[in-house]
Parts: structure tokens; C-alpha cells; sequence
């Protein structure tokens, strides 16, 4: 039977929903926290360690939570990811994907660096900028949203309406992130992910907010789509272009029905998608983990023919 660690804080339900998966074929599942490994460069030992892995390292990682906290506490998370794909370990999602989605202001500029669609967007230190930069687009009758450069399920989002709302403008540890607000199209909030493994969009959702957030979290509610093709297409292209094994694309169809990629979600949940759609995510995502990483890992066996 082989092993697996699932990198995560709190299983949940989406811990389950793995370790269901993965069991079902063939494969045990540990919940590890990335705050419990450690480093420890000596002869004849194994670098890295993950408890529940002192005498041999895991078939594969599966990410489902990175740690919060100082620079060097998160430095030192990714480094454990980082180092365990130098060593051939299967890491899903890998430390450079996840540096990339979770860092918004990155995710900005590769999508615009890849020539996708995604909202004009400001990152700067300066707040005296930021404020004339908020300004001008209000007088130009833009709506403006500031968020934090790390961040998820919508906290610490603001949206910038009018003049008096620059009160409320603050930093990210010194670093204002300012993005122009797409109005979408239709009546009311909305907005679409799609779940893409391996380069193939698997499955979709409208999400209707309650406000102008539409997460989840926030109590949007799902209702299945059929996948317009330009939209997977989009999704598909967002996730090559931040290295993803998989993703959860948050994109927009604004009033003129263009798509626009707002969000992109290295270790995106699925509970919600789940209720509306009639594929297992869980089971999608262990067959490509197996199939597509650890398998390609293995030896060749090759019979002796008599």
C-alpha cells in the first residue's frame, strides 16, 4: 500500500473526501501540517521531515493548506515543498504554483505577461499614489477593489465607490493592491469558477452573491453551467500559465460578455461545486496524482520473456 501526506491545518471535509479517494486506490493518507516539518541536513539521513515519515518519505504530497505567518515561517513551508520536489517526491500543487496563485499581485502580471484578460491592476507601496491613483478612477466612474496581496474567501477586500471610501484604504503590510471592479453581466452579482485538472476544465458553476463578493464563504449560492468553451479554454490557459496541476479559475463575464479571469486558487476548495455537479473531484484529482505523478516516478517493470 503505498503512503501519502496531505499537507493541511484542517482536513475538513475536503480531508475526507481524499483520503476516501485515495484509499479506494490503494494508498493511506496521513494529515500533516507543514508547521511539524522541519529540516535536518546531517550524513545518512533523510533531509526533510514529515512526521508519520521518519523512515521513508511519501509516494506524493497533496497541498491543501499552507501555513499563515512571518515571512521566514512561510519561507520555511515552501522551502519544505521546494525541497521535497528536489528530492522527486510528487509535490500537487508544488511550491512554485503556489507561490504564484497565492501572491496576487504575481498572479496579476503572469496573466497579463500570458495575454489573458484580467482586470487593470496597481501594486505599490506609495500611499499618497495609491490615493491619486483611486481618485482618478473614481472621477473616471470606476469602481476600484483593494485587497490584501494574500488572502482567501474574501477577507479584506473593500470596494472603493466614492471619494469619502479612501478612509478605508489601507496597506498589506505596507503594499496597496488596487484592481478596477468588472461590473458583471445580468442582473445582480455573479461569477463563474471552473475546476481544471491537468489542462482540462472538469467542471463549473455560477456563483451569485448576496453582494458584490461572490464567495462561497460569503454565502453565494452554486448552480451549475454548461461549460462555455471559451471559458475553459480561458480557465485552461490561466492554469498553464501559473504551472498548476490544478485550479480553481475564478473568472467573469462582464456587461460587454467578455471573460475575464479575476482570481486564480492553487488550493481551491470544492464542496460547493460538489453539490452541483455530477463528477467526483476528489476521485479526479487522486487518479491524476497517481496516474500522471506517482506511476511516472516508478520503475519500469519489465517481464523476462522465456
Amino acid at each position: 500500500m503505498g503512503r501519502i501526506a496531505i499537507f493541511t491545518d484542517d482536513p475538513g471535509w475536503h480531508g475526507k473526501q481524499l483520503r476516501l479517494a485515495f484509499t479506494s486506490r490503494g494508498y493511506s493518507c496521513e494529515y500533516v501540517s507543514l508547521t511539524e516539518c522541519r529540516f535536518a541536513i546531517e550524513p545518512g539521513r533523510i533531509p526533510v521531515l514529515i512526521p508519520g515519515f521518519e523512515q521513508a518519505l511519501p509516494d506524493a504530497v497533496f497541498v491543501r493548506g499552507v501555513p499563515g505567518g512571518s515571512l521566514e515561517e512561510v519561507v520555511m513551508y515552501l522551502d519544505v515543498l521546494h525541497a521535497l520536489k528536489e528530492m522527486n517526491i510528487p509535490v500537487y500543487n508544488d511550491g512554485k504554483a503556489v507561490e504564484r496563485s497565492v501572491d496576487k499581485g504575481m498572479t496579476s502580471f503572469l496573466l497579463h505577461n500570458a495575454g489573458l484578460p484580467t482586470p487593470i491592476t496597481w501594486i505599490l507601496r506609495d500611499r499618497e499614489l495609491a490615493l491619486s491613483i483611486a481618485e482618478d478612477e473614481l472621477k473616471k466612474g470606476n469602481l476600484l477593489i483593494s485587497k490584501p496581496l494574500f488572502g482567501s474567501q474574501g477577507e479584506g477586500i473593500r470596494r472603493i465607490e466614492k471619494t469619502t471610501d479612501l478612509f478605508w484604504l489601507t496597506s498589506s503590510h505596507g503594499v496597496y493592491y488596487l484592481q478596477r471592479f468588472v461590473h458583471c453581466d445580468g442582473v445582480g452579482y455573479s461569477d463563474h469558477r471552473v475546476f481544471v485538472i491537468n489542462g482540462r476544465a472538469v467542471a463549473a458553476m455560477r456563483r451569485r452573491g448576496k453582494s458584490w463578493l461572490n464567495n462561497v464563504a460569503r454565502g453565494a449560492e452554486c448552480e451549475v453551467i454548461d461549460l462555455d468553451p471559451k471559458m475553459a479554454d480561458l480557465a485552461v490557459k490561466a492554469t498553464h500559465a501559473l504551472s498548476m496541476d490544478y485550479a480553481g479559475v475564478d473568472i467573469i463575464r462582464d456587461r460587454e460578455g467578455n471573460y475575464t479571469v479575476i482570481e486564480m486558487n492553487s488550493i481551491p476548495a470544492w464542496k460547493g461545486l460538489q453539490g452541483v455537479c455530477d463528477v467526483n473531484i476528489a476521485e479526479l484529482l487522486a487518479d491524476d496524482l497517481i496516474t500522471r505523478r506517482i506511476n511516472k516516478n516508478k520503475p519500469e517493470v519489465i517481464a523476462a520473456v522465456s
